[in-house]
């Protein structure tokens, strides 16, 4: 696989098709962890990490599902991949940084069912590639770049609500309105990175 292919899926991963803001998947967690920059960081890093293994794990063993004809069982399968790395994470994080295991409270178990994550998966098995070994890295540095794109988003309506906190807002608009109003424009910003035709 060529350097250039590789920044194609990295770009269309982050940019172009963003899991959030462009497929609409992962709102969940994207509009309730998105209070504060640290909280939604903490998140991201976690989907990163959960998308990354998940893509590779799951590509691997949906071959393993298809040499044994029994294929009708990739989204059960893709699920416990995903719930069990979503286990350790939890682990992890509730043992090395209780705060942020607090401030995740139920969204970190939530990834669990986050639409994302499964959908990346599913994406990775039905990209067309030219063997295994490079179908595994493919679903790597889509899942780590999906996950990246995920954070990006995050980040963004993290940090707009935080400025929002101390602006003048009419009541009508305060909290849960002016935050769909926001991720609509960011959805509409990034709609326009598919005007590259990247790929």
């Amino acid at each position: 696989m060529s350097v250039t292919a590789i920044l194609v899926l990295v770009v269309n991963a982050i940019l172009v098709n963003n899991f959030i803001l462009s497929r609409f998947l992962g709102i969940c967690p994207f509009l309730g962890v998105s209070k504060k920059i640290d909280t939604a960081l903490g998140m991201g890093f976690a989907v990163i990490f959960v998308m990354g293994v998940a893509s590779v794990i799951t590509y691997a063993l949906n071959l393993l599902l298809i040499k044994a004809n029994i294929l009708y069982l990739q989204t059960i399968v893709f699920i416990l991949v995903i719930a069990s790395l979503i286990q350790l994470v939890e682990i992890v994080v509730k043992r090395f940084s209780p705060g942020l295991y607090s401030a995740l409270g139920v969204y970190l178990p939530l990834i669990t069912t986050n639409c994302a994550v499964l959908g990346v998966a599913i994406m990775n098995v039905s990209i067309p590639v030219s063997s295994a070994a490079s179908g595994l890295l493919i679903a790597f540095i889509n899942g780590i770049s999906s996950g990246i794109g995920f954070t990006i988003a995050i980040l963004i309506l993290a940090g707009i609500r935080e400025k929002l906190e101390t602006a003048d807002i009419p009541k009508s608009f305060q909290g849960f309105p002016i935050t769909l109003l926001i991720a609509s424009i960011m959805a509409m910003a990034f709609a326009a990175f598919s005007g590259f035709n990247i790929g």
